[in-house]
């Protein structure tokens, strides 16, 4: 059963030259891993913010679990999680408090926000730290903290922006465990990263996106015995995308 299904989506922002996304259709499976990759500026971002609700497309349309976003946009919300890349975490306020905050902007409250907070911060291995200020967190620490705002109400789909960038090998661990874990209980996970060894084997399928279409997809393995020489998903990358730099601003 797909969770997403996605027919000729586009966003050309205000005042720019190109799509971002042009004519893009996908469709995502219930319970999958799905990875989706490209080079900096393929509209990987742009798409994930559509399918969240953060900006309006230019044209065609998605589901989430059956529901239309331009219907259901409010019930679509309930039923998904996001984890950004930029720490969504407020400095001045502890893990504690930060967890609850965003705990009760997705309605949860009392006894029952309290007792997910405290466990998800023993499953991170943070609970030493529950009433440190989230300033004074390491990178990985703060990985680990927004990773559980996303998550503490249980969402059906969880998107993921790079969940590991700049983080130690320990916590890389710790949040792919967590994960996987959350996974095998039911939890749908769409995931970006530029870390492609990470993809390969966390992610059930890939698609690939470059220039805000998708060139190639398949389950990793599929990738690589269909790309010449690939011994790897980061070789079938640099084939389908080439070697040029990508600097965006």
């Amino acid at each position: 059963m797909e969770i997403i299904r996605i027919d000729s989506l586009s966003k050309k922002y205000k005042d720019s030259d190109y799509y971002s996304v042009e004519n893009l259709s996908l469709q995502i499976s219930e319970g999958e891993v799905f990875g989706l990759l490209g080079p900096n500026g393929a509209g990987k971002t742009t798409l994930i913010s559509m399918l969240c609700g953060l900006v309006k497309p230019t044209s065609g349309s998605f589901t989430i679990a059956g529901l239309s976003y331009r219907e259901s946009a409010m019930a679509i919300r309930r039923l998904i999680g996001v984890v950004p890349q930029e720490y969504a975490l407020y400095p001045t306020l502890t893990a504690t408090e930060n967890l609850v905050y965003f705990g009760a902007m997705y309605g949860l409250k009392g006894k029952n926000l309290n007792q997910l907070v405290e466990a998800g911060l023993a499953e991170m291995g943070l609970s030493k730290f529950a009433h440190k200020k989230i300033g004074a967190f390491s990178g990985g620490m703060k990985r680990r903290v927004n990773l559980l705002a996303g998550i503490l109400h249980d969402p059906k789909l969880l998107f993921l922006d790079e969940p590991t960038v700049g983080v130690d090998v320990q916590s890389k661990n710790a949040i792919l465990d967590f994960l996987k874990e959350r996974n095998q209980s039911g939890m749908t996970l769409v995931y970006t990263s530029h870390h492609l060894i990470e993809a390969q084997e966390l992610c059930d399928r890939i698609a690939i996106i470059e220039g805000g279409k998708v060139i190639a997809q398949g389950t990793p393995q599929e990738l690589i015995h269909t790309t010449q020489d690939a011994r790897n998903l980061e070789d079938v990358f640099i084939a389908l995308t080439g070697r040029g730099l990508r600097d965006v601003i």
